[in-house]
Order: structure tokens, then sequence, then C-alpha cells
């Protein structure tokens, strides 16, 4: 039986969030999420009908804020809302990705404080229950006001606008809804806005990428251990008083990960030799990487579980806020870092690559680990494509936080562009997944030809015995592109360590 989420009561894990979205698990909302739903609406409609004048609900948005909008004009914005922001570009975002999206704008409504209908959050709960993902381009957002335009396309499936992926096909939404059994929804004065306001698909995102990053990151670590057990390395470099010297609680962290897989081995030498800084130092260097995504655990899980859109209602008081909780400056600011501890790892592959395949440094093994070198080229492709992937992370790693300009009418004058930070992470993050799956390879095919996996430690065996799953000992030039497509693809699910 699939296990369905719980959504209104205890705060969201990022794991919760990233699991539910790749399975076939249901939501369920909490009563006293309803409860909070219901009285957070009724706030909203006494501030109506009292004549409250209340932002994007009667009158326009952004810098059109000057216009006050009568009672039909206050319908009608609902739509067009949707319309004007109907203009993204690119190709669509990953469905587990918007379906995470959708997990997160039910988590906000959940707080009581949008002002939204009980209705409209079942109608998400419906649309996800029934498995319609809106088609979501990947570019359009500023990430100021929140993931506008990604999360109009979004919304507007509700109301069997624009296309939706449905039983493995792309068809128009209304014709999802239809197959499923759903009506559409006609949205209530400030439902639109709820909607569209917030930092939904960014969120999302680094959900994924964190979850991703961990099992990438871990990949390299585990390519660092065959590595070491490949070139007959000391181990001295992990052992535990070193790093307590240097107090790093991430490099402590990553060198007991290597230990874990380095336990029992018997090609590491207790020879005082220094090796290169690729085998010696990836507590060091990697260290910070596994830290980076430890401190990043809060940040992402404050996001997933807060009130990010404007305006909003204390569902106990009744009072309007008007303020900028839709602005993504800290997810953005970690997705900038995130890109960042990807071009480390890729720095580090690279190296690793560098040393296994040059005969002049990888102890005794034949070049490019060719079994008949000179006739067979052996990993010297696979190399070359290593070097692109690390020169293609390293080139998308650049900050997007900074680049801000101002847009809508000098409203939102200072952006985060946390679905840039977004796209390129996502981008990186796939180019650093290949690459690790190129450096396994390339250190089960050095250890096999150094002896063989018996001598290996208890956990590189299994990191080994999972990449020959994927990709046979190499006795002669042949494509392996296959090869790597599914050790990244075991990467980017399972992990192999």
């Amino acid at each position: 039986m699939e296990h369905t989420l719980e959504i209104g009561d205890a705060p969201l894990r990022i794991e919760q969030v990233v699991e539910a979205s790749t399975s076939a698990g249901g939501l369920r909302l909490t009563p006293a999420a309803r409860d909070r739903i219901r009285r957070g609406r009724e706030h909203l409609r006494k501030l109506l009908e009292g004549g409250a004048r209340i932002y994007a609900v009667n009158t326009g948005v952004g810098g059109n804020i000057k216009f006050h909008l009568n009672g039909e004009e206050t319908a009608q914005l609902q739509g067009n809302l949707l319309r004007h922001l109907s203009c993204g570009t690119g190709d669509p975002l990953p469905e587990p990705l918007v379906r995470a999206a959708m997990i997160l704008r039910i988590a906000t409504f959940a707080r009581g404080s949008s002002g939204v209908r009980e209705e409209l959050v079942d109608g998400l709960l419906a649309l996800y229950g029934a498995g319609i993902v809106p088609v979501v381009p990947r570019y359009g957002s500023v990430g100021a006001s929140g993931d506008l335009i990604p999360s109009a396309y979004m919304g507007r499936t509700l109301l069997g606008w624009g296309e939706a992926f449905y039983r493995g096909a792309r068809v128009p939404a209304a014709e999802a809804l239809a197959r499923a059994g759903l009506a559409p929804l006609t949205f209530a004065p400030k439902e639109a806005v709820a909607l569209v306001n917030g930092t939904t698909v960014m969120t999302a995102a680094a959900a994924h990428l964190w979850v991703e990053a961990w099992r990438v990151l871990r990949g390299m670590l585990a390519a660092a251990a065959l590595a070491v057990e490949a070139m007959e390395a000391p181990a001295d470099p992990y052992a535990p008083w070193v790093q307590e010297a240097k107090g790093h609680p991430g490099q402590e962290a990553a060198a007991a990960f290597v230990r874990g897989l380095l336990a029992g081995s018997a090609y590491v030498t207790p020879s005082p030799m220094q090796t290169a800084y690729s085998l010696r130092c990836p507590p060091q260097g990697l260290g910070v990487a596994w830290e980076s995504l430890e401190t990043a655990r809060p940040v992402i899980e404050r996001e997933i579980n807060s009130a990010n859109d404007n305006p909003l209602i204390d569902p106990d008081t009744g009072r309007l806020y008007q303020a900028g909780n839709f602005y993504g400056g800290h997810i953005a600011r970690w997705l900038d870092v995130c890109k960042l501890d990807l071009a480390m790892v890729a720095n580090w592959g690279n190296a690793l690559m560098a040393l296994l395949v040059d005969d002049r440094f990888n102890r005794g093994l034949p070049p490019n680990l060719a079994p008949r070198p000179g006739l067979n080229s052996g990993f010297k492709g696979m190399q070359l494509s290593a070097t692109s992937l690390t020169c293609a992370v390293r080139q998308l790693a650049g900050p997007s936080t900074i680049h801000s300009l101002p847009t809508e009418q000098y409203n939102q004058d200072v952006v985060s562009l946390g679905m840039h930070a977004a796209v390129s992470a996502l981008d990186a993050l796939r180019c650093a997944r290949d690459l690790t799956a190129i450096v396994l390879i390339t250190a089960t095919q050095a250890v096999d030809l150094r002896g063989g996996p018996e001598r290996l430690g208890q956990g590189s065996r299994r990191v080994y015995e999972t990449v020959r799953t994927h990709a046979p000992f190499l006795e002669a030039d042949q494509p392996l592109e296959e090869e790597v497509a599914a050790l990244s693809r075991r990467l980017a699910t399972e992990g192999v360590a």
C-alpha cells in the first residue's frame, strides 16, 4: 500500500517531500490544517465585506496597485493573473520537481495565512492524487514575487488551461481533468495570487537537488576510496586523529565515510609515502561540501514549511500583512552555494581520473587502463568526457543571485533569481552525476587491473559490485555511453554507497 503524506501538523522534511513526489502515494490535509484554512478565509471575507482595500484582491498587481477594482473586476482578475503570466519558455521542468512544488503549495496553504478556500486546496489535492502534473517551463521566474510564471502554469491546470502530463502523455489540461473525472475550478478572490506568489518551485528544486547532491557526493567519495585501493595508497590521511586535529565536522564526517568503505582492505598500505592530493585530501576538500549540505537542511526545510506568499492573514487574529515573504533570497543563495560545491566535486573527479589513467602516476597500471594499450585506447575517451563535464560544471557554478535586475515597473527592483540558480544547479548536478559515474567505472577498472575485488574493503566491495552490475570490465575498446548512463541513473535514484 502506498504511503500517504500528511500535511498540516508536523513540519515536512526534505526527504518526505522528495519521496512523495517520486512515488504514487497520496496526500492528506489534517483536520487542524483545514480549520486554519477556514479561519483564514473567513477573516478575508470579513475584511472584504468591511470595504478593505487589499493588494491583488481588489487592486491591480505589482506596479498596478494604484488601480482599485470593483466586484466584477475582482472576479476577472483571477483569470487575468494567470493569463498574463503564461509566457514561460524552455523545456518542461521534471515531473517529480513539479509534483514537489504542488506539495509545497499545499503546505503553504495549510498554514491558513493565504486566505484561500478549502475547495482550492482540495482541488490541488485531487490534481495530485489523480497523477496530473502541469507542464511547467524552465524559464520565466526572477524569484522575487516568488516563482510567478512557473507557479501560474501549475495554477492554471486547475482551471483546465494549458497542458499537463497524464498517464505518460502530454495532453491538454482540460482533457486530463476530464479523463481523471475532475471538474475545472473557478477561483475566488485572492486565490490566483495565492497560487502564483511564493518560493514554491525554487524550493522544490532545492529539495530534489539536496537529496541527489548527497548521492553524488557520496559517490565521488566512494570513487576516491576505490582509487586509494587501486593505487595501494596509505589510509593514514583518513585517520580520526588527523580530522580531529583540524576540527571541521564535515571533514570528520567525510573521512569517517571513506574509512567505513576501506575497512578490512588489503590494498591500503601502512607506508608513510605521501600521495597526490586527490588521494590524500578528500576529507579536507570534499568535507566542505558535506558540511555545506548538512547546514543547508534547516534552510530548505524552513522554506518548505513557510508562509511565503503575499498578502498574508493571521488566521488567529485576522490581521492582514502586506509584506515580502515571497522573496527567495535564502533558497537562491543556497542554490548558488550548491553549484560551487558541485564544482568542487567535479574538480576532484577530474583529478582522480587523471591520476588513474596516466601511467606516469598510476603506479604500474597500463596507460588509460587498457589491457592491450596501443591497439586499445581504453579510458582515454572517458577522460576526455570527464574533463568536458568538469568544465561544464565549473562554468555553471557562477552565482545567479548577484545578477539582479529591476523589473515590473520598478516594483520588483531587487530580485533573487532563485529559479535561475535552480535551473543552472540542476544542469550542474546532471553533469556532476555523469562525471561521478565515469570516475566510478574508471576506478573499478583500475581495481581489476591491480588484482581484483577480493582485497577491497567491505564497503568498497559493495560499491564495486554495484558499479559492475552496470559496467563490466573493459577488455577491449567499445562504446561506454550506455554504461555511464545506467550508472548515472543509479546515482540519481539510489546512490552507490
